[in-house]
This record gives structure tokens, C-alpha cells and sequence, in this order.
């Protein structure tokens, strides 16, 4: 592993590669060569191990502050790929089928046409829902059945699986309701019971007795 290396391009990439993985070192440094980014971190775990800790590049667009280990910065739209990686599972499960329509597991949302729109299309931003036509209450992003109850009776903007629209504040509640439907408990808590938890048991020490 190594601490630092400078790529082609002058930019310093701090961190440690193991060199299995020194390809995904060498195109995160042509990135940040590149000015396709002003700075990043990037962190690789392979069975519990980090196998990949690398930064570069500045913090600000004034390229002032150098980007450091601890840098913090904030994430955008996580949470779909989350959502998708609880509905994949129980695809893997067989207790849910991408080529279903949405309906078998959700039946109001048949309503307003959209009784052939597919299961694999609420993953792939292809339902056409990518929002709610009628106004809503300031707080109804907040409120769980609100906003399912609105894109159930919502029509597509579209014909649902002919184009894609980022469905950028409804991805969520439109895979996290069929979640629930299928698992009969909240996206939140299908999350933390079965991948989560499990999941932060197997990578924290095991204490000492």
C-alpha cells in the first residue's frame, strides 16, 4: 500500500491502495486531474477490509482548502440505492418479481392507469411518477401514507417504461411501499433487521470476554 503518489497531472492522492487495486487508484487520480472534480474521497471495504482509503484534491471551489482525511461532506440521493439494494434482496428471496406489475403488491396504485406499470420500472426512474400533481401539505414529505396515497392516485406523466425521468423525491416512498407490502414492515425496519444489523455485527470486533 502506499501513503501518497502524484498522478500525470500534478494532483497529489493521499491515502492507501492496496495493489490489487491500483487501477481504481489511477482513475481516481485522472479524475481529479481531469477538473472533473474539485476534490473526493473515495473508501473500499472487500470482506470487512479496507482495502482502499484515498483522497485528493480541495475542499472548496477556490481550491484554497486541501481535502483532507476527515473532510466532511454531504451525500446525495444514498438512499435510493439503499431502497433498491432491500427490494434486489427480496428479488434474491424470490418474494418479489421485477416483470410483476407494482399492483400485485400494491393495489391501489392500479388507480389512474397504471395497472401495467412493472416493478423493475420503479428502479429504473421509468414509471413516469416523478411527482405529485395535486398540492400537498408543507409536511406530507413527513408523512408516509400521504405521499403513497398521492402517487397511488397520481397519473403518469408519461407512458410508464418508454423513457426515464429521475424520480428524485419519490423513488423512495414508490419502492419503499412495495417493500412493505411485501415484508409487511417498514422500509426502515426490513433495513436494519436483515441487512444493517447483520451487517454491522459481522464487521465490528468481536469484545473480549
Amino acid at each position: 500500500m502506499t501513503a501518497v503518489e502524484r498522478d500525470d497531472g500534478g494532483t497529489d492522492v493521499h491515502g492507501l491502495c492496496e495493489p490489487r487495486f491500483a487501477p481504481v487508484r489511477r482513475a481516481f487520480a485522472g479524475i481529479l486531474a481531469s477538473g472533473a472534480e474539485v476534490g473526493a474521497a473515495l473508501a473500499v471495504h472487500v470482506d470487512g477490509q479496507l482495502v482502499v482509503d484515498l483522497w485528493g484534491g480541495h475542499a472548496d471551489a477556490a481550491r484554497t482548502r486541501p481535502w483532507e482525511r476527515d473532510t466532511i461532506v454531504n451525500l446525495y440521493s444514498v438512499g435510493k440505492a439503499v431502497t433498491a439494494v432491500c427490494a434486489l434482496r427480496l428479488v434474491e428471496a424470490g418474494r418479489l418479481d421485477l416483470d410483476a406489475p407494482v399492483a400485485r403488491y400494491w393495489p391501489e396504485f392500479a388507480q389512474a392507469g397504471k395497472a401495467r406499470v412493472l416493478v423493475r420500472h420503479l428502479l429504473t426512474h421509468q414509471a413516469a411518477l416523478p411527482a405529485v400533481a395535486r398540492p400537498l401539505p408543507a409536511d406530507a414529505w413527513n408523512q408516509w401514507e400521504v405521499m403513497t396515497g398521492a402517487l397511488a392516485a397520481q397519473t403518469p406523466w408519461w407512458e410508464p417504461g418508454t423513457g426515464h425521468g429521475y424520480h428524485v423525491n419519490t423513488q423512495g416512498f414508490l419502492v419503499g411501499e412495495v417493500v412493505r407490502r411485501v415484508t409487511g414492515t417498514t422500509l426502515g425496519t426490513y433495513l436494519r433487521e436483515s441487512l444493517a444489523g447483520p451487517c454491522r455485527r459481522r464487521l465490528l470486533p468481536r469484545r473480549r470476554r
